[in-house]
């Protein structure tokens, strides 16, 4: 893509805010974070665990609450008090691939009802037959024989059963899916099939992605843009390419540190980042990586850092860079 004037936004998040809890256990899990998410591309969303990647993607599906800012699809805001018309619109058009594939699918329900579920809550075929021919097609378009629709999910590998949870999502025949750590949970020899089948189904069925992840190697060749995410905070976004070139925020240089050699073949990152995570609960006013950045002076924790522009569409949240 040439420039921002020329794709189209599917999804736009702003100054969105997470909270759990109330009172004195009030928790702020996503604090402040914006984004753009264009059509027919993949928005990587990267950090370790608990950095609030997953809470953002539930929060774009409406199982999260935002508390603050707002969530725009197409123009349209889908956060908050919404009628019930857009909340269809949002489950017909926005679907979610989850990290593990057993917990995911109901142990008890055949395929054929896993697949199905969502086109009989919403009324989206016309006869059985039809039902049949639509469960069909998914199994096929992820790798799956037809004659699988009869069967339970433990008689699957868990390749499969992603491959599954795929077809489910590709049924409503959405146009965001959000992929939540998809592959973290497969054994390491059918990753990167699953991901070239992602891939492949991305171009045949014109889908975008929000592909969340831990590991920055995973995002690297299939990511237009990819943001970063430490403790609920985005502290560096930037165009892919840009990222793995000119890394600016400490942890985002930490993070690309960590990362072995062909990486998509094996079971997630080991962290080189010393230093213990802060408090979550009760963060401190300024940076929240500062306890463990190598670069960390006096002026880091006494106030927060807005993300800046360095340069063209890479945006830093650092003192380094203020």
């Amino acid at each position: 893509m040439s420039s921002n004037e020329t794709r189209k936004k599917i999804l736009e998040v702003k100054n969105l805010d997470v909270v759990f809890g109330s009172g004195k256990k009030t928790f702020k899990a996503i604090d402040g974070v914006s984004f753009d998410i264009y059509e027919g591309e993949t928005f990587g969303l990267v950090g370790e665990s608990g950095s609030g990647k997953t809470t953002i993607g539930r929060a774009i599906i409406r199982i999260n609450e935002a508390a603050g800012g707002e969530i725009l699809y197409k123009g349209e805001r889908i956060s908050g008090k919404i009628s019930p018309e857009m909340d269809r619109k949002v489950i017909e058009n926005i679907q979610m691939i989850f990290q593990d594939p057993m917990a995911s699918l109901n142990e008890r329900a055949k395929v054929d009802y896993i697949i199905s579920e969502g086109l009989y809550n919403h009324h989206k075929f016309k006869n059985e037959e039809e039902r049949k021919q639509i469960v069909s097609q998914a199994l096929l378009d992820v790798g799956l024989l037809p004659e699988f629709a009869s069967r339970f999910p433990h008689e699957f590998s868990g390749g499969q059963r992603q491959r599954i949870g795929i077809a489910r999502a590709l049924v409503m025949e959405p146009q965001l899916v959000i992929a939540d750590e998809p592959i973290s949970a497969l054994d390491v020899s059918i990753r990167a099939q699953v991901l070239n089948l992602m891939m492949d189904l991305q171009e045949s069925h014109d889908l975008t992605y929000m592909f969340i992840t831990h590991d920055l190697s995973v995002v690297k060749h299939i990511s237009t843009d990819i943001a970063v995410m430490y403790l609920g905070q985005m502290v560096e976004k930037a165009p892919s390419e840009e990222l793995f070139a000119n890394p600016c925020n400490p942890y985002t240089k930490a993070l690309l540190e960590a990362i072995p050699i062909a990486s998509i073949n094996r079971r997630g990152i080991k962290s080189t980042i010393k230093g213990e995570v802060s408090n979550p609960i009760n963060p401190k006013p300024g940076c929240r990586f500062a306890a463990r950045c190598p670069y960390a002076t006096a002026a880091c924790i006494e106030r927060p850092y807005e993300l800046k522009e360095i340069s063209k569409n890479h945006f830093v949240s650092c003192v380094l860079f203020d």
